[in-house]
């Protein structure tokens, strides 16, 4: 039996198991596979590219100063990255973190189990059945035909407005009325 490890972005362990089995249904092709363990990984960052033939794991050490005790404060983060070997890693590591303004130390650099990464991908997410998405509303089975009976007491208790027909007939089907508010635009 072999036993592979895999990275991918997920928001729960059922959202996990669901996509690693889809992704490895494309890749085994009919041949049998187990999910065995799910857990969850510390990697702040995935910097992937195009070549590159192992994932390589990076340690890095950071130190910020919280202004308010006026203390250090050490943080590690690990990265994973995409290279061909450890100086290709670790000069990508520095290319990538180019953003931070903090100086930093790789601390420790690897060539990590994980055998491929695969990234969240909106077109992925499938509603599954019997679930109503939240922007779409559904007729309440406990009112007749989906009417409350007390919305309808409320507005035959409503005053009407009446409006002049002149206004009416010289509007277009295109045309808007115009509206006399007083509004302010806040930026």
């Amino acid at each position: 039996m072999v036993t592979e490890n895999f990275l991918l972005d997920a928001v729960s362990y059922t959202d996990a198991e669901t996509r690693i089995i889809r992704q490895m249904q494309q890749i085994v092709r009919g041949g049998e596979f187990s999910v065995v363990d799910i857990k969850k990984s510390r990697i702040a960052e995935v910097f992937p590219y195009d070549d590159g033939e192992w994932w390589f794991k990076a340690t890095i050490n950071l130190v910020t100063v919280d202004e308010e005790a006026g203390k250090e404060k050490k943080i590690k983060a690990q990265y994973l990255i995409m290279a061909d070997d450890i100086k290709e890693a670790l000069d990508r590591l520095d290319e990538s973190l180019e953003y931070l303004v903090v100086p930093f130390v790789t601390s420790a650099l690897a060539v990590s189990t994980i055998v491929d990464v695969f990234p969240y991908n909106p077109e992925e997410s499938q509603i599954p059945e019997g679930y109503v998405p939240v922007e779409k509303e559904e007729e309440n089975p406990i009112f007749t035909d989906g009417v409350n009976p007390f919305e309808e007491e409320e507005a035959a208790a409503e005053p009407a407005v009446a409006t002049e027909p002149d206004e009416e007939a010289s509007l277009d089907g295109d045309e808007k009325p115009a509206e006399e508010t007083d509004s302010e635009e806040i930026a």
